[in-house]
């Protein structure tokens, strides 16, 4: 897989997002995150991790894939900048 940062930033219900791969986390609410979401479910890059609750935050990864969490913006926000929240995922022996 190369050396990427397999650092897995909590996104609620031990969901995991790889931090390294995040490019946006954004509110749901307005029309045009609304649009995003429809347009991922179309092309099939919509995972949601919300495991039936409201949808709080939209993660937006640089594959374009769509991730829904019930966890506040700011809350996953805090816990990227913090960097104590992540797992970290061992590496494979070579």
């Amino acid at each position: 897989m190369g050396k990427h940062d397999t650092r897995l930033l909590n996104i609620g219900f031990n969901n995991g997002v790889v931090s390294s791969r995040i490019i946006a986390i954004v509110n749901p609410s307005s029309s045009p995150m609304k649009r995003l979401r429809e347009e991922a479910r179309e092309r099939g890059q919509l995972i949601d991790a919300t495991q039936g609750r409201k949808t709080r935050s939209i993660i937006i990864t640089d594959s374009s894939h769509v991730i829904l969490s019930a966890i506040q913006a700011e809350t996953i926000s805090n816990r990227l900048s913090d960097g104590g929240s992540g797992k970290e995922v061992p590496k494979e022996k070579e």
